[in-house]
């Protein structure tokens, strides 16, 4: 009997044991389904339920007569989506012998890792797979947990550096670009115009993103599209550039180094605009290596430099029209207004001597009795603006110069252009600390001096 008290005590114990292991199990169980069911829910949803992001097809650019001068083609890269793998370096590792990754690919996959907008979004490693690349992806895909590859539109300019100074290009988004952007607007891309045209209208040409929420499995794989919201595709742009003449001012250049501009002067529009040497957009679209770029940026020839908006040039002689036009609007000469060129000029009370170009070391030269306006301007007579430039003095110069466009940037949609420099004695005040003098002034009656231009300027004054 004893033995059975002892027996009968345990099985009682054991029992209440399990009579209270089952109790705080059910009490577990309620709080978990009952008063934390909505917690929990959406940490499976979140886990279950991914939103995807859609980018637009970006907008494309026509010139004049509908030639396609920015396209976009299909592209197919390789992603890796960071949670979706327990070892990250070990993946890119095995990556490593399946497509040759490099050292630098895998430095740019980190500092897009840190760039990462949310959860799940899957990261580039390489741009612009091929065949091989692919097949070998797929493969080898059951040991790269996480890895996929994905078909995107990327920028193409058909007509490589034909047009390149002219449309700009579109890059990857860095990290200033980060810093300045709406991250919602660009969260279906990581491609952002950058230069000329492609970076003035961007918020046109962008488009609007659209998303997509998905259903995946514990590998990650697309179950289930739940719903869907399509993106709205950028607007095409149809410029004033004629790609023909492009060509034609192209080939004109050759291989010098120098500057075409058209404007068509009913419109302003700009028909040609020719940089030389230029370079391949196309290069910077999905990221250029650095020994491109290195040879690019340090190309005696600097081919990414745009000469015609960025260079900025004393006009020389090409100023004198401008200087007789202002001359005559505010009555400092006629047409018939003369003057005698013994080949150089000077200031009253000034010993120094303005030289005229055609004057020699024995003393020769100058352009005679009775040279008139039109005359200085056919044969490019320096005294004759020297001259005129004294008479009408700086602040008139200034002004009136200021009127054609010099020293401001009149470049609406081209956001490199820059103002080149219109010195007056404020500005040589201001920036040198000295005071302007009568020879400065002689000096901008032909062109020289402080004065700078660039070639955009130059045939917009024109114009």
């Amino acid at each position: 009997t004893g033995e059975a008290q002892i027996y009968f005590d345990r099985v009682s114990f054991c029992f209440g044991l399990l009579v209270v292991g089952a109790m705080l199990l059910v009490a577990r169980m309620f709080y978990l389904q009952i008063v934390e069911h909505d917690r929990y829910s959406t940490l499976s949803d979140e886990n279950r339920i991914q939103v995807q992001s859609i980018a637009p097809v970006r907008g494309l650019i026509y010139d004049r007569d509908g030639e396609l001068i920015a396209d976009n083609v299909p592209s197919k890269y390789l992603t890796l989506t960071t949670e979706l793998t327990k070892d990250v370096d070990g993946t890119l590792d095995e990556l490593r012998f399946v497509i040759d990754l490099t050292d630098d690919e895998i430095a740019a996959f980190a500092k897009r890792r840190q760039r990462k907008r949310r959860p799940f979004e899957a990261v580039p490693v390489r741009y612009n797979l091929s065949e091989e690349e692919i097949a070998r992806i797929e493969v080898n895909r059951y040991r790269l947990p996480g890895v996929r590859v994905d078909a995107q539109l990327v920028r193409n300019y058909p007509q490589k550096g034909l047009l390149a100074h002219a449309v700009g290009s579109v890059r990857r988004i860095n990290e200033d670009d980060l810093k300045r952007i709406d991250q919602v607007a660009y969260s279906g891309t990581d491609h952002i115009g950058k230069t000329g045209i492609e970076r003035f209208y961007e918020p046109l040409l962008l488009g609007t993103v659209g998303y997509r929420r998905i259903e995946t499995n514990a590998l990650g794989r697309v179950m289930n599209v739940l719903d869907e919201t399509k993106p709205v595709p950028g607007r095409n742009l149809v410029l004033q550039i004629d790609s023909q003449l492009q060509r034609v001012a192209s080939a004109a250049l050759g291989d010098r180094r120098g500057v075409v501009v058209a404007i068509e002067p009913a419109t302003g529009g700009i028909l040609a605009m020719v940089s030389k040497p230029s370079y391949d957009p196309n290069l910077f679209v999905t990221g250029i290596d650095h020994e491109t770029y290195g040879s690019l940026r340090d190309s005696i020839d600097v081919p990414l430099f745009n000469r015609v908006l960025q260079g900025q040039y004393e006009p020389g002689s090409t100023l004198k029209p401008f200087l007789g036009l202002i001359g005559l609007t505010q009555g400092a000469v006629t047409a018939d207004t003369t003057i005698e060129d013994p080949g150089w000029y000077r200031l009253p009370g000034n010993q120094r001597l303005y030289r005229d170009w055609n004057w020699t070391k024995d003393g020769r030269g100058g352009h005679g009795d009775e040279v008139n306006l039109d005359r200085a301007l056919y044969r490019s007579c320096n005294v004759y603006f020297y001259a005129l430039a004294v008479k009408l003095g700086i602040g008139t110069i200034h002004e009136n110069l200021e009127l054609f466009g010099f020293g401001r940037n009149l470049a609406l949609d081209l956001p490199e252009a820059r103002s080149g420099l219109l010195p007056s004695p404020g500005w040589k005040r201001a920036v040198r600390g000295e005071q302007w003098y009568p020879g400065d002034t002689v000096n901008i009656g032909i062109g020289q001096g402080d004065l700078l231009v660039t070639p955009m300027q130059l045939a917009s004054a024109v114009t």
